[in-house]
């Protein structure tokens, strides 16, 4: 899978995605990330990319011209036309089930803004998503395009080494994910909880079951609701909630 990114700032790019479990696949070729600098592509001789907004108004506007000619290098090479995601807080708001949805392409074009937005000629143009992640304003497009990036690498074979890493993961099947404990046994007075060392998987897997629902209805009472859970489980919840000490 190939993620392109139109920046103002590659190297915001290629630095925050080149470590760690991202770097390592696209050092194996699992993925391939590319930062497309937008200010290569400018006519203007000083090397600007933006100009006053029409109408008047704060600050200033990126222009069509180099993010289309930014936008075409890469376009040009792809089959097809290559969906285009415009990170903007005016968006659909990324989640686990758009991250799945984006990982079926082969590829991907982000286009980062700056300063008080893009020029709306080029974004009809070439835009195919509007996508926020959050209901809040960054100072440009590349720290979303990078988590965006980063969650949806994960979907991608052979990323994660362990491929129930993703699905254990919170929202992996519609819930927060449950509790986990590592070495000592014993920390600071508080101990791993005993069913944990019994060995009984079916068990084992029983509470974390419970405790994702327990989680979720206690932190994200929205996405339980909307989750795929047994009128056994939901009522279990409703019983928790009214009675949380009866639940070890």
């Amino acid at each position: 899978m190939n993620f392109y990114v139109l920046t103002l700032f590659p190297d915001m790019i290629t630095q925050g995605l080149n470590t760690s479990i991202i770097g390592r696949a696209v050092s194996e070729e699992l993925i391939g990330i590319k930062a497309v600098n937008i200010r290569d592509y400018t006519q203007n001789k000083h090397g600007r990319t933006d100009d006053y907004p029409y109408g008047g108004g704060a600050g200033m506007v990126m222009q069509a011209q180099p993010i289309y000619d930014a936008y075409r290098s890469i376009a040009d090479a792809l089959p097809g036309k290559p969906r285009v995601l415009h990170m903007t807080p005016q968006g659909r708001v990324f989640d686990q089930n758009y991250a799945r949805e984006l990982a079926l392409e082969k590829d991907l074009i982000f286009l980062c803004g700056h300063y008080e937005g893009i020029d709306e000629r080029v974004l009809d143009e070439i835009a195919t998503d509007h996508v926020s992640i959050g209901d809040f304003v960054l100072t440009g497009g590349e720290l979303p395009a990078m988590c965006m990036i980063d969650a949806i690498s994960r979907m991608v074979p052979g990323v994660l080494h362990n491929s129930e890493s993703a699905e254990d993961d919170s929202f992996g099947n519609g819930l927060l994910e449950f509790p986990q404990y590592t070495r000592p046994e014993v920390w600071n007075g508080r101990t791993v909880p005993p069913i944990l060392l019994t060995g009984d998987h079916a068990k084992v897997d029983a509470w974390r079951r419970e405790q994702s629902l327990i989680r979720t209805a206690e932190r994200r009472p929205d996405l339980f609701e909307r989750a795929a859970v047994s009128p056994k489980e939901r009522a279990f919840i409703e019983n928790y909630l009214a009675n949380p000490e009866t639940i070890e």
